[in-house]
């Protein structure tokens, strides 16, 4: 019986050394995918500082962070999603809806308001519950109903989109109380209160995903969720609440951008294509999409160098008609040497 005991007592002892094997391999993967993306942000701060003496000012950059937060933290919501092996396109409606929903209860009927006139901090708080509804009705219906993820969420984009252009007859609300959009538009000193978010709302959920338990679990979830099963991971409960915290981040996100413009338009997130822009810094950013892999620095980056990209497109006075086609043109371009730089591990 010690005989056999014995080699159970090291088979039980040698388990957990492989879980985290893999897991510093994951994160050494990951990276070298977010590092991958760094010699094209320099070139184009090279090429930004050739193009406007104005472009490496303090200003000119806290400007950037400024309107890069929004998306950096809807990006951030769907790396989650991405890495758990899912997809979730209603983000971009509800970048848009939650902060469409909070206001209209603030407002009153003059201001195409329902008339409620709801505290600020209360509108907040039924923003963030509209994400996590979002969020948790996807995935019910995904994890629980099987359906398939990527026509479920565009599906549920255009509805969130439909809802927010319907309940306010296509009107962009204003006259929004400053509580509401402090996140978005105070600064403190010379940095944006919203670059400090998103900059903070980065660093947590990297370390959540470095050293929790449950974000360890997510990147094997995603790799191989038959063997995370097999494993004894809740695979259902964690993939359903990456989705509802995807839907409170990309609600987040909104509210950002609300507050940075001091309104919410009507077209705000589905309509203004917001998701091609948060898909594109993740995945430049080395998110893959097959699940399992990626990290907090590399979406940083592809947040990053979007922001670059635009801002110095603005700052050279780049006609508008041409501005979608660079961008995209950009986008391949960094995807294209963030393999040269990053080899095989970024290849996918």
């Amino acid at each position: 019986m010690t005989q056999l005991s014995a080699p159970g007592r090291a088979s039980a002892a040698e388990a957990t050394p492989p879980l985290e094997r893999p897991s510093r391999r994951l994160a050494a993967a990951a990276f070298v995918r977010g590092a991958a993306l760094l010699p094209v942000i320099g070139a184009l701060l090279v090429i930004g500082t050739l193009v406007s003496p104005a472009f490496l000012t303090g200003s000119n950059l806290a400007l950037v962070g400024q309107e890069s937060s929004a998306l950096g933290v809807a990006v951030i919501g769907e790396s989650l999603i991405i890495m758990i092996g899912g997809m979730d396109l209603s983000i971009g409606g509800t970048y848009g809806l939650a902060p469409m929903v909070a206001a209209w209860l603030l407002l009153p009927v003059a201001n195409y308001g329902d008339g409620t006139q709801l505290a600020p901090v209360l509108a907040i708080l039924v923003l963030l519950a509209v994400g996590a509804s979002v969020g948790l009705i996807n995935g019910f219906a995904i994890v629980k109903g099987r359906l398939n993820g990527f026509i479920w969420t565009l599906g549920m984009l255009i509805v969130c989109g439909g809802i927010q252009d319907g309940m306010v007859n296509g009107q962009s609300l204003y006259n929004l109380p400053k509580t509401f959009t402090w996140l978005g538009y105070d600064s403190a000193g010379p940095i944006p209160v919203s670059l400090i978010a998103t900059i903070l709302i980065f660093i947590v959920v990297g370390l959540f995903l470095r050293y929790h338990a449950i974000g360890r679990q997510i990147f094997a979830i995603g790799g191989n969720r038959a063997a995370a099963r097999a494993a004894g991971m809740r695979i259902d409960r964690i993939r359903i609440g990456v989705f509802v915290a995807g839907g409170i981040l990309a609600a987040i996100g909104g509210l950002m951008e609300a507050g940075y413009v001091q309104s919410v338009a009507a077209d705000q997130g589905y309509q203004e294509g917001i998701i091609f822009n948060v898909f594109a810094a993740a995945v430049i950013g080395g998110v893959s999409l097959k699940g399992g892999r990626g990290g907090m620095l590399g979406a940083a980056s592809g947040v990053v160098l979007l922001g670059l990209v635009q801002n110095i497109l603005d700052l050279g006075n780049v006609n508008n008609y041409w501005i979608e086609a660079i961008d995209g043109a950009v986008i391949l371009s960094a995807l294209l040497m963030a393999r040269v730089v990053g080899g095989e591990v970024t290849a996918e």
